[in-house]
């Protein structure tokens, strides 16, 4: 069984080697990437338990990156409302194209991307907020005083947000960036201004178990017990990567799928194996392995079951991120 199992794993790969072709891709941000045969593992170069594993052992970022997408003409108010009422530190942006920018802000050691224009052919759909659809509904965001708080959002020219006491007598506020997307503002005195502790993604999903599996035996993220949310009337499947987390939960009658509004992003060391396992598992491909050679990147953009993107980036010796110029 063990030998058949290895030489399936193997022929998985095999195709996946053989499909990745030469030319050119964009990603959901209109970056151009190039891809090529020889960026993928050769067939038989991967074992089958390699391919099983998850990707907990390529993870190198203790956090993860998460991209807002929004129209463009909003860009201003967007921008004004991460960086003065959020508070979100300012980062040098990336060029990705001509007439395209990705505006960086950062949460610890990650950062949420501002990314003007909606590409391709995802979905955009917030109608409903957290409760109407499938996808990334909202974020969370951190911050230990809830007077600082109020008062940067009323100097931003936004109403200050209506705070109110959970269960467990921690505050907090729902509040819509310009574009329409929920964001949750968690007051916790011993938190980290700036929501320097990281920062956390809701994701209402259409099958629970189905995307508990893809998070914590695909992605590698760290399963946390379950915890009840009544003020949002659900319950979290809460899965952590360092600093940041993922909640995953389940309202409404998914009428209104959301996969483009919002998307995740892992530093990894090893795309190309990323890209093997989610072919060995049939993981749904948004953008093949590809290299961005400006920005020295290596990258591939695999779907949850719902179609939320999920970035495997790995950044060589002369990225940004590798100069610290993030």
């Amino acid at each position: 069984m063990r030998m058949i199992l290895a030489a399936a794993a193997l022929s998985l790969t095999a195709c996946a080697a053989q499909a990745q072709q030469a030319g050119e891709v964009r990603t959901p941000e209109g970056a151009v990437m190039q891809t090529s045969p020889d960026l993928a593992y050769a067939p038989g170069a991967l074992t089958a338990e390699q391919l099983e594993a998850s990707n907990a052992d390529i993870f190198a970022q203790n956090s993860l990156n998460v991209f807002r997408r929004f129209p463009r003409e909003l860009t201003a108010d967007m921008v004004r409302f991460y960086t003065e009422a959020l508070s979100l530190r300012s980062l040098n942006p990336i060029q990705l194209t001509a007439t395209q920018q990705m505006i960086l802000t950062g949460v610890g050691s990650g950062q949420v991307k501002l990314s003007a224009g909606q590409q391709g052919n995802r979905l955009y759909d917030l109608e409903g907020g957290y409760r109407g659809g499938t996808g990334i509904r909202f974020f969370v965001l951190s911050y230990p005083d809830q007077a600082v708080v109020s008062q940067r959002f009323t100097d931003a020219g936004f109403a200050a947000p209506a705070f109110v006491e959970r269960p467990d007598g921690l505050s907090q506020a729902l509040v819509q960036d310009p574009a329409g997307f929920d964001i949750v503002l968690l007051i916790r005195p011993e938190a980290q201004d700036h929501s320097d502790d990281g920062v956390g993604v809701g994701i209402n999903v259409s099958d629970i178990e189905t995307s508990r599996a893809f998070y914590r035996e695909f992605v590698g993220l760290d399963e946390l017990d379950p915890v009840e949310a009544p003020i949002m009337g659900t319950t979290f499947y809460p899965y952590r990567r360092g600093e940041s987390f993922v909640l995953l939960y389940h309202l409404g009658d998914n009428q209104h799928p959301d996969n483009g509004s919002a998307g995740m992003q892992y530093v990894v060391s090893d795309a190309p194996l990323a890209a093997a396992r989610g072919a060995h598992r049939g993981v749904t491909v948004e953008t093949p392995l590809n290299r961005l050679a400006g920005f020295d990147l290596t990258t591939v953009w695999l779907n949850d079951p719902d179609g939320v993107t999920n970035y495997f980036a790995q950044v060589g010796p002369n990225s940004r991120t590798a100069r610290g110029q993030n």
